[in-house]
Formats: structure tokens, sequence, C-alpha cells
């Protein structure tokens, strides 16, 4: 199993979440964060600068079996690319068991 953590920008978190489903990927969990970036231009709206380093991102958490990591991670690369500096991350680790609380079974099962 892995563990498929991305970090995109909030505008493309809802074409994201779509594409996830339509490939198989039900279950993710997600929370906003703010992180600072490689970016360092700032920008002018409205005649006030404001820094791009430091806007507000949504961090996604997945866990997939080994066969679906690879389609998991494309499908974040198409889905979450604007092609600009700013499109986030994406962290892959190995998963060493799973547990569904509710029965106790345990394996790469639980995902289903």
């Amino acid at each position: 199993m892995k563990k498929i953590e991305a970090i995109i920008r909030k505008s493309k978190f809802r074409a994201l979440k779509e594409a996830l489903h339509k490939v198989g990927v039900n279950f993710f969990s997600y929370w906003d964060v703010t992180g600072l970036g490689n970016e360092k231009e700032g920008h002018v709206y409205r005649g006030v600068s404001y820094s791009t380093s430091d806007i507000q991102r949504r961090h996604i958490a997945i866990v997939v079996n080994d066969n679906f990591e690879e389609i998991t991670i494309k499908t974040i690369l198409d889905a979450a690319s604007t092609g600009e500096v700013g499109d986030g991350k994406i962290f892959v680790s190995d998963i060493k068991e799973a547990y569904r609380i509710r029965t106790g079974e345990k394996g790469g099962e639980t995902l289903n």
C-alpha cells in the first residue's frame, strides 16, 4: 500500500476530486494549509502588492493499493496542473499495514 499526499492549488480541488472519482479513488482526506514556496515574485492587485509565496493550498492524503499508485499520481498530475509556478507537490510513502476499525480486518482489502 502507498500513501500519496499532494499539496495543490485550492482552485484545482474540484477538478481533482472529480478526476479521482472517475478512476476509482473514492476515499481520501483533505484539509486547508498555508505554506511557503519557491515563488519570489509579488503581484499587484488594485495598487496593493502582495506575496504569492504563502498562498492557501489544499493538502490531500490518499492511501491506495500498490496497483493504484501510478493511476492516482497520473490523475493528480493531470487534474492539478496549470503549468505555472506554485502548482504543488506530490509525496509517496509506503504504508506497512491498514486496519478497518469496525471489523478489525487488516490489509489492502480495508481500502475497498
